[in-house]
């Protein structure tokens, strides 16, 4: 077998060595990774052990306030007529409850738990980007808590999560309300792209030597796939939110009708994003129960390739199924019949899953501990969720079930069978990794008597509820429907979960003691990586992987990692490192140093999350103000990478040796830019689709484009900028002495081209007689050029940085990652606004 990278896998026979490496290794390691002292260590430190705790701790948080909306709801139905809550306080709950549950608690708990897993199971020092991970969770944190904080001033969303136009608009809903929705949620889609781009290039690119893509643990697939949904989903509402915040604060139609926009268009964009959300949560959760599974049975996972494939497959297929919520808005018989097929489809490897567990507990013992009873409750209450679930697939009965209880009752039987019940087994199996003393096993079955009971006795009814026609979404009820008895026990039922959730917050409070030095240990033995010896810089060594389940198949592999047996078992350099592998065969590459404790990122998430904030109320000059500390505290950040380390190779251990640089497309920072212009390049396709969606609905209303010769000057204009940033990594490996100075000059000029052609285009529209605020044509042509705007906008404060770095003799023939990544960043930036352009342009025909 050949090697994918020029390593010579030949060096594996070196490890475990013969003699444990000496303790002054171990004590360079500690001091290296020791997290600052004080109350200023919590907020500093960027180790994602601590980072990713937080990160759940914060998301149980969110679902806790959530659920407390649910029960003031549920006890506001309790009877018809009741008036504990006011119409409009019951629809501010209700948006509320629906936003949290699935923005600030479904999609952050599973990006949380991967970044505080992935590292462990993974046997890595850290993922690549910790402070992007720590930016994530301090923006998350501060504008979420704000953003819940709307519902005590009256000014929290009621619109529905979904937050449907036009009873979004300004017409219907004049406050700042809805504001607060479209922007205060910002935060959200920057820190889960930014967990995204985390998650993907740490699981490619951060796997222990030897753990080829058919070892990795089904999580760290999971989590790839979320991650790869994330980028490809997130988007559309990224986009969405936009669009609508825009037509709102400048009057630009995008779902006027009057003006040629389609409210439609709103709904193509909410689930093109919204229903593989479902999915984007529930592959996690399937990735924590194939985990959890096979040690509760103590016995390898069946169908292990099978069960990544049905990974794969739900992620794909989920995209052909976002219209299967609109069945109900008059879409096309042939639409209709794609969609339902759809639908039909997605539960196939969904199924895959299912049968996979099962077969795996029948080849094996299982054992009825907590984290046991809340797989197989998971397992029962997904499947009757899934069940209904194929039933409103099918458009006929959808017709008659849309918009009722019956809907509500399998959404929530999918996403707490399928999400929540894995998660809260996760919390009992995975928290003695990282506390003194495990949860309680007693009490954990009453956690799972209560939860388990208090579902079916809640949600259950609500079926019966739907099919009798009671609505979705009303706060109060006529006597004498027979809903009532119905929603009596569906609020009994909620107070159950309720209390189910109060005993494990009890349970949380007695027992858990977090430590990223000291635990419980493997209480229920499990067979991956994540059960090593850790410490905080997590593994003592980074171990060679030789199986699916090293600690069950690979002898004495803990005691050898403790001593230091295997890769990296001190600090090479004297930084924070870690190993970078090929993503494939997981083969060593290089050695990344990473950063250490810093305040500029949590600054920076302090202020991005006020720019939101503070635009929403209005207070547009704070907003503006707060918006650039945030730029002025990235940039900060950024000073301290790509830095120069005068250790050009290190040992690995045993001899084998390693760069501490690379650059080009081997380096994980070329790997991030990839998965970052990936998500631009979905949000200028989708805004593509919504330009020629709105013709294909009021095409005659569409104005003639401007003429050839401004074309052709649009043309040229990216076209220089295409060449510029070409030229400038040529320039600084190739010109010796003035390469840094000709970099510089053409990274700006690069950017300049960028910003004049984007100018052209504007005022050539204008020119044309196209405005924003009179179409939709205009309106969609101008947010095509203020998306492109972004990259000229950040073209140039990337070209300022790169001449900084310049002048103060930062830039370097032999590292050239900076400027490599913003010649990448700009060329893109050209050929999205060639792109986008040219469609507007030529498109449904030219001038």
């Amino acid at each position: 077998m050949t090697s994918e990278t020029g390593f010579d896998p030949r060096l594996y026979d070196r490890f475990p060595t013969t003699e444990p490496r000496p303790e002054g290794e171990l004590e360079e390691l500690e001091r290296v990774w020791r997290k600052p002292k004080g109350w200023v260590g919590w907020f500093t430190v960027v180790n994602n052990n601590y980072i990713g705790v937080y990160y759940v701790g914060a998301a149980f948080l969110f679902f806790v306030l959530a659920g407390i909306l649910a029960l003031l709801m549920r006890t506001q139905l309790a009877v018809p007529t009741n008036d504990f809550l006011p119409q409009e306080t019951y629809n501010q709950l209700f948006t509320m409850h629906g936003t949290i549950m699935m923005f600030l608690f479904a999609v952050p708990a599973v990006e949380a738990l991967g970044v505080m897993l992935l590292p462990q199971m993974l046997a890595a020092r850290d993922l690549p980007f910790p402070r992007l991970s720590a930016y994530a969770f301090w923006a998350y944190l501060v504008g979420g808590l704000v953003f819940f904080g709307s519902i005590f001033f009256s000014l929290a969303p009621s619109g529905g999560w979904f937050m449907y136009p036009p009873l979004t608009s300004k017409t219907y809903s004049p406050g700042i309300n809805a504001d607060f929705w479209l922007l205060g949620i910002g935060f959200i889609e920057i820190s889960a792209i930014a967990g995204a781009i985390e998650i993907v290039v740490g699981v490619l690119r951060n796997r222990p030597p030897g753990m080829s893509l058919d070892k990795m643990p089904i999580f760290a697939w999971a989590m790839l796939v979320f991650a790869a949904m994330i980028i490809i989903g997130f988007p559309a509402i990224i986009l969405g939110t936009l669009l609508l915040e825009l037509e709102r604060a400048l009057g630009w139609p995008f779902f006027d009708a009057a003006l040629g926009g389609d409210p439609l268009l709103w709904q193509h964009l909410f689930w093109f994003f919204g229903h593989p959300e479902v999915y984007i949560i529930f592959l996690p959760a399937a990735g924590l129960m194939s985990m959890i599974v096979p040690t509760i049975a103590q016995t390898p996972l069946a169908g292990y390739r099978l069960v990544v494939l049905a990974l794969l497959a739900t992620g794909f297929i989920s995209f052909g199924v976002w219209a299967h919520h609109m069945f109900a808005t008059g879409m096309p018989p042939i639409s209709v019949s794609f969609f339902s097929a759809a639908s039909m489809a997605v539960s196939v490897p969904a199924g895959i899953q299912v049968f996979a567990w099962i077969a795996t507990v029948a080849k094996g013992k299982f054992q009825f501990n907590t984290p046991g009873l809340f797989t197989l409750g998971s397992l029962i209450i997904f499947t009757m969720g899934g069940l209904t679930g194929v039933m409103v697939g099918l458009a006929p009965f959808d017709w008659q079930a849309h918009d009722t209880y019956f809907i509500v009752a399998h959404l929530h039987y999918v996403l707490i069978g399928g999400m929540v019940f894995p998660l809260f087994a996760a919390f009992y199996y995975w928290i003695p990794m990282m506390s003194r003393r495990a949860l309680s096993e007693r009490l954990g079955k009453w956690v799972f008597g209560l939860m388990f009971a208090g579902m079916h006795v809640a949600f259950l009814p609500m079926h019966l509820t739907g099919l009798m026609g009671m609505p979705r979404r009303v706060y109060t009820y006529l006597p004498g429907r027979g809903w009532e008895l119905p929603n009596m026990i569906s609020t009994v039922g909620a107070f159950m979960i309720g209390a189910a959730v109060l005993l494990f917050i009890i349970d949380l409070i007695r027992n858990f003691r977090f430590t990223a030095d000291e635990d419980a240990g493997n209480v229920y033995g499990g067979g991956t990586l994540e059960w090593l010896p850790t410490g905080l810089y997590s593994t003592r060594s980074v171990p060679l992987v030789t199986s699916r389940y090293p600690l069950w198949e690979q002898a004495n592999i803990g005691k050898d990692v403790e001593e230091g047996r295997f890769f990296l078992p001190g600090a090479a350099t004297g930084r924070r490192e870690t190993i970078v592998t090929s993503p494939l065969r997981a083969e060593p590459m290089y050695l990344q140093t990473m950063p250490g404790p810093s305040a500029w990122h949590v600054l920076a998430a302090v202020f991005t999350a006020g720019f939101f904030l503070l635009l929403t109320v209005q207070a547009y000059w704070t907003g503006v103000v707060s918006g650039v500390l945030a730029i002025a505290c990235v940039l900060r950040w950024l000073w301290e990478t790509d830095w120069t380390i005068e250790q050009e190779t290190a040992d690995l251990g045993a001899g084998v040796v390693m760069p501490t640089y690379v650059r080009g497309p081997s380096s994980h920072g070329w790997w991030a830019m990839v998965v970052l212009l990936t998500v631009a390049s979905m949000i200028a396709l989708l805004s593509v689709f919504s330009y020629v969606f709105l013709w294909s609905q009021s095409g005659e209303l569409w104005r003639p484009p401007p003429g050839w010769a401004s074309t052709f000057g649009m043309w040229a204009g990216y076209g220089l900028t295409l060449a510029a940033a070409a030229v400038a990594p040529f320039a600084l490996r190739r010109l010796t002495g003035a390469g840094p100075a000709a970099a510089a000059a053409l990274v700006t000029l690069s950017a300049g081209a960028l910003c004049a052609t984007l100018a052209h285009d504007w005022f050539s529209w204008g020119a044309a007689g196209l405005t924003p605020t009179v179409s939709a044509q205009g309106a969609t042509v101008h947010a095509m050029m203020a998306w492109e705007g972004v990259f000229a906008f950040t073209g140039v404060l990337m070209a300022g940085f790169v001449l900084a770095r310049a002048v103060t003799q930062n830039l370097s023939a032999t590292r050239t990652s900076t400027v490599d990544l913003v010649c990448l960043f700009l060329a893109y930036g050209a050929l999205q606004g060639l792109g986008t352009s040219t469609v507007a342009r030529l498109f449904p025909g030219g001038g």
